[in-house]
């Protein structure tokens, strides 16, 4: 099954198109739209999950027709919108119950013992039955998790999943969403390089509503070899040494600043040569630097 986007675009008024011209194939897997906040990810993620309407293109699920029949889109879908809400007085086990009710999951003893699994999943299990409102963001951004996968959803889109997540959380939930992905379309919208680099197999970058490059990681950033170089320099010189140059990103550590660089050549022997990342693809593409501390 292919999920198939042909030139979608959303303009909202008095503002420039949240989604501009975008055309994927996307199938099977872990698929990351990576991309700065603003960049249209969430409108694009909307339209997929039929929340709102495209002005024009067409979108399709295999043989489904999605803006036809947004109805039986939904009954393959899981969805972790950006900002999840929960009802505060309300448990985790009986709000998870009514979803998989609504989502027409078995009978009452099938979506208890499917509930209490999907709980344990993302380490809610001893939490089942207290108010959500009680609920850390951390725990609320994972039972919007345990929300989406419950069902065995046929495309889960995930807006921004880790955010929220200590470590240890993020690595349960891209086990989790690994696991998902063998078997299903997982589209995972994200700011955050890292997500993308451990968990996709194929990824686009967004920015400005329009998809500015797509393919596999590794060989996009190939592209790179070569070509990413680091420089050391001050606070005080950074400008200086830094003129003409195409800075991806600077870290600070303390007085210094170590830049990374693209460039086809070395510059008289100042540039030191580094393998390229993920990072550097991202930043090369949005054209946009980026400072760490460190």
């Amino acid at each position: 099954m292919i999920l198939t986007l042909a030139n979608l675009t959303k303009q909202y008024p008095k503002g420039p198109r949240a989604i501009d011209d975008v055309s994927l194939d996307i199938g099977p897997g872990m698929f990351g739209l990576l991309g700065p906040n603003g960049a249209g990810k969430s409108s694009l993620m909307r339209t997929i999950a039929t929340l709102q309407e495209p002005d024009s293109g067409t979108l399709r699920l295999g043989e489904l027709d999605v803006l036809r029949e947004p109805e039986r889109l939904r009954a393959l879908l899981g969805y972790l919108p950006q900002d999840f809400g929960v009802y505060p007085k309300t448990s985790a086990r009986d709000l998870l119950t009514h979803i998989a009710w609504i989502k027409g999951i078995g009978g009452k003893k099938e979506r208890a013992e499917l509930v209490d699994h999907t709980l344990r999943l993302v380490n809610l299990g001893e939490h089942r039955d207290r108010l959500l409102g009680t609920f850390s963001g951390g725990m609320r951004q994972r039972f919007g998790i345990a929300q989406a996968i419950i069902g065995n959803p046929r495309l889960l889109i995930v807006d921004e999943p880790t955010a929220g997540l200590d470590p240890v959380e993020r690595n349960r939930f891209y086990n989790i969403l690994s696991e998902l992905s063998s078997e299903i379309i997982v589209l995972l919208s994200t700011h955050i390089v890292e997500d993308v680099n451990t968990l996709c197999s194929r990824m686009a970058i967004m920015n400005q509503g329009r998809i500015v490059l797509e393919g596999r990681p590794s060989e996009l950033v190939h592209s790179l070899e070569g070509k990413i170089w680091t420089l050391k320099t001050t606070k005080a010189t950074m400008e200086e040494d830094s003129r003409d140059l195409e800075v991806l990103s600077r870290v600070i550590r303390g007085e210094d600043y170590l830049l990374r660089v693209r460039s086809d050549h070395d510059l008289g022997g100042r540039l030191q040569p580094v393998e390229p990342n993920l990072e550097d693809l991202y930043f090369a593409t949005i054209h946009r630097p980026a400072e760490v501390v460190q």
